[in-house]
């Protein structure tokens, strides 16, 4: 069973403390509770990053990486989100990691899910992109299992090789869904 996620928007001050690191600036920029692993060093690269864009442009923020809240348990899992708001051409990329204690249960799954469908409820967005480190089977199964596929291969800095995968994002939106039914 998926579990029932949101991913919770965050603020400019928010990702200024998620990248220091400083848990109790987090949570009370925070209007959920997030946990140390979130405000830990192997996230803050990406809060930094996101603190940058949202200073850049304050409208980002509802766009870009976010904490997956569990509805249901009442606790962070996670962050997901977009890079950024859509580009030019639609094409919007998403990234997401699950705190070790909570994988294996269903918040890939769920995050994906919810971003997808965002993505497809927004007419600006065309295309879906996610881009998985050739040795990460466990994305590759999911990203697969939703349509995407490959398109090309790029270099991040931070994360090296990577595979890019690609959907149409209208194959997501909730009025499809109901109307195939």
């Amino acid at each position: 069973m998926t579990p029932r996620v949101r991913i919770v928007h965050l603020t400019g001050p928010a990702f200024h403390a998620l990248a220091r690191g400083d848990l109790d600036a987090a949570n009370a920029a925070i209007p959920v509770p997030v946990s140390a692993f979130l405000a830990g060093p192997e996230n803050r690269g990406v809060w930094a990053m996101r603190a940058r864009q949202c200073d850049a442009d304050p409208a980002v923020a509802g766009w870009v990486t976010g904490i997956i809240w569990d509805e249901e348990q009442a606790v962070s899992v996670g962050r997901a989100g977009f890079h950024a708001p859509p580009d030019g051409a639609g094409l919007v990329e998403i990234g997401y990691a699950v705190e070790p204690a909570h994988r294996r249960q269903g918040y890939a799954r769920a995050a994906l899910e919810a971003l997808l469908e965002r993505a497809a409820d927004d007419p600006r967005v065309k295309t879906v992109r996610v881009s998985i480190a050739p040795d990460n089977v466990a994305s590759y199964s999911l990203a697969t299992h939703y349509g995407f596929v490959k398109v090309g291969e790029q270099w991040d800095e931070q994360d090296g090789r990577e595979i890019v995968y690609e959907v149409p994002a209208d194959q997501f939106s909730r009025s499809r869904k109901a109307s195939d039914r």
